[in-house]
């Protein structure tokens, strides 16, 4: 009798099972698909994966004045007979294409293996700007990336400078990576208020980016930092995916 009734129980189980595929099927066929992406050709170009090299070249990069140039000294060589290729790496956390920890120009704010990824991994907004980034400037780039749906990570491509008003108009909205293409967040000369304004908010910052051939809009960025423990920052290899090309 136990018998018969757990058979009775398993096709009746078996039973359930089938109708919920049978259905989920018809409801997943009806329904209109959903998709972030409003504009077909938005979308297809995410699909297709279009990878944009936004970094520099290590050691040809771009270096803040003061600091150390990348070198690289070759330990061991094929061409000498060694076993392999090995190469010695020197070069300062902020050499090229580079995130900016708080820690950076707070000294008791979180290094870079305290920050997590989330800030350098995700949709992101390309605002294209030259001259000094106003507090205006700031607002309408803002308004953009929101109206795009990309207003956490701003990357300001051309020859911009943000000013302290800017720096207040991105730390109050939130955002959690700035990045620009110059060495430095802010006037060179004088990098320290814009830094503290936006490492104080909690924001991180991506320096040294490549965005001449990038046309505005939004993208998805990743720009992991390597994982240098106690460090102000870190160098970074920087792409966006999706979008286009300028030129393309």
């Amino acid at each position: 009798m136990t018998t018969s009734v757990s058979l009775q129980h398993f096709h009746y189980t078996i039973y359930i099972c089938k109708m919920q595929v049978f259905f989920s099927y018809v409801l997943c066929a009806a329904a209109p698909a959903h998709n972030m992406y409003t504009d077909r050709s938005e979308r297809d170009e995410v699909m297709t994966g279009r990878i944009i090299d936004i970094s520099q070249e290590v050691f040809s990069c771009k270096v803040f004045p003061g600091d150390p140039k990348p070198s690289g000294t070759r330990l061991m060589s094929m061409d000498r007979g060694d076993v392999c290729n090995l190469t010695q790496l020197s070069m300062c956390a902020h050499n090229g294409t580079h995130v900016d920890a708080p820690y950076h120009f707070i000294n008791h704010g979180r290094t870079i293996d305290r920050m997590g990824l989330e800030p350098f991994v995700g949709d992101c907004f390309v605002a294209r700007h030259s001259g000094d980034v106003t507090a205006d400037d700031a607002r309408s780039i803002m308004e953009k990336a929101a109206a795009a749906g990309a207003a956490q990570r701003i990357l300001i491509a051309g020859k911009a400078v943000v000013t302290a008003g800017a720096a207040r108009v991105f730390a109050q909205d939130g955002i959690m990576l700035l990045g620009n293409e110059s060495q430095t967040v802010g006037p060179e000369d004088s990098p320290k208020e814009v830094h503290l304004i936006l490492l104080g908010s909690g924001a991180v910052l991506l320096e040294g980016i490549v965005l001449s051939h990038v046309e505005e809009g939004r993208y998805f960025l990743s720009a992991a930092p390597l994982d240098l423990g106690g460090c102000d920052g870190a160098p970074c290899r920087a792409y966006l995916i999706g979008g286009r090309e300028q030129g393309t």
